[in-house]
């Protein structure tokens, strides 16, 4: 397995916005930040909700290209944001209609991203090579991380 995620991450990322407040740029360093210091992960990035027609388009990420609509409750991004629930999961392959965009992915974890006052913004997604990357520990950091970064949204 792994090395687990630094819980320093949140505190690198609230440095690293502190005083931005153009969403495209905060999604686009958050998504930098996290590739560049999660071992083991191969895509991390956003995906950002469209209430017109409710569903999800790519947003910032780093990784190889990727899908550029998501449908609500479809595939484990549409899932997180239709639970409004992290989406931990260890093999990708035994999800039900996991979408797949890369065939290099084996695990994912997906965060929910929704401001104070409900209105959703998007999702958070990280994609592993490696089976069962993600701990529970690893899923309280990244939920702290989205929490770091709708702060600064919220601030916008």
């Amino acid at each position: 397995m792994a090395q687990p995620i630094n819980p320093l991450i949140t505190e690198q990322l609230d440095a690293l916005l502190h005083g931005e407040t153009n969403l495209t740029a905060n999604l686009a360093n958050a998504s930098a930040l996290l590739m560049q210091t999660i071992p083991a992960i191969n895509w991390a990035g956003f995906y950002q909700y469209q209430p017109t027609t409710d569903d999800l388009i790519l947003g910032p990420f780093q990784g190889n290209v990727a899908c550029v609509h998501i449908e609500n409750h479809h595939g484990v991004c549409g899932t997180a944001l239709a639970t409004q629930a992290t989406q931990r999961i260890a093999d990708v392959h035994e999800f039900a209609g996991h979408i797949a965009c890369d065939s290099a992915s084996n695990a994912e974890i997906v965060v929910p991203l929704t401001l104070a006052d409900g209105t959703k913004l998007g999702v958070m997604d990280i994609d592993s090579p490696e089976k069962d990357r993600f701990s529970a520990s690893d899923q309280a950091v990244l939920e702290e991380f989205a929490r770091v970064l709708l702060a600064h949204v919220d601030k916008a």
